[in-house]
């Protein structure tokens, strides 16, 4: 579980999340929705530990991970982090990339969870691509199997299609969720976008101005 406690973020004046408290239970969808600048991507760093919280902590699977004057570091936390851009290393191949958080791994063991998760995020045939060469999806999918080769306990994206025409957000969102579903992690799941939210969410919570407004039921990214 992770369990944000009475989180507070300020940039100088200006304060960024006041108060927020939720938890996300292991195999749990929860997306965050709200406007640009309502500190959605604020709240998701301070999960990952790429940020420090002002006040309140952050505690994950019942130890302490986050509080003003402590951070564990993010590799430590058992999550998988997808940026609103791919943020794909642009001198590794396609492998490299997804290989590049299993350096722990024995050779051999590394290269079966690459092809895994090749497989799994329709990635075949394009290993050995760089970056530049990926067209806008294939970039987005390298992203999520790099989050998902370390088998994360938890996922966190941060508006992970922004940017894509309709018909290819809809294709990524179904593969989300059928990853998601797969791996049994547990989801953390940042947008704007309401039918989005709803979509991927067993709940939804609607964020404004820093502060939690409202949690609403969702589909989970069952069939509807």
């Amino acid at each position: 579980m992770i369990e944000a406690r009475l989180l507070s973020r300020r940039f100088g004046a200006k304060a960024v999340l006041h108060q927020v408290s939720f938890s996300l239970c292991a195999a749990e969808s929860v997306a965050v929705l709200g406007p640009s600048g309502c500190g959605k991507t604020t709240l998701l760093r301070l999960l990952a530990g790429l940020d420090r919280p002002d006040e309140g902590e952050v505690h994950i699977d019942g130890r302490l991970a986050s509080a003003s004057g402590y951070v564990l570091p993010p590799h430590l936390r058992g999550i998988g982090f997808v940026f609103q851009s791919a943020a794909l290393w642009p001198h590794m191949t396609v492998a490299g990339n997804i290989l590049f958080g299993l350096a722990d791994l024995p050779a051999r063991v590394a290269r079966q969870r690459l092809a895994e998760v090749v497989e799994q995020t329709a990635l075949s045939g394009l290993e050995q691509r760089l970056p530049g060469d990926l067209s806008g999806g294939e970039a987005r999918r390298v992203a999520l199997a790099r989050a998902l080769a370390p088998r994360p306990r938890y996922l966190l994206l941060d508006e992970p299609l922004t940017s894509l025409d309709s018909d290819l957000k809809r294709e990524l969102l179904a593969l989300v969720c059928a990853v998601r579903r797969e791996s049994g992690a547990g989801m953390i799941y940042v947008t704007h976008d309401r039918e989005e939210a709803d979509a991927v969410a067993d709940r939804t919570m609607l964020l404004r101005d820093g502060r939690l407004e409202e949690t609403r039921a969702g589909s989970g990214g069952r069939p509807r």
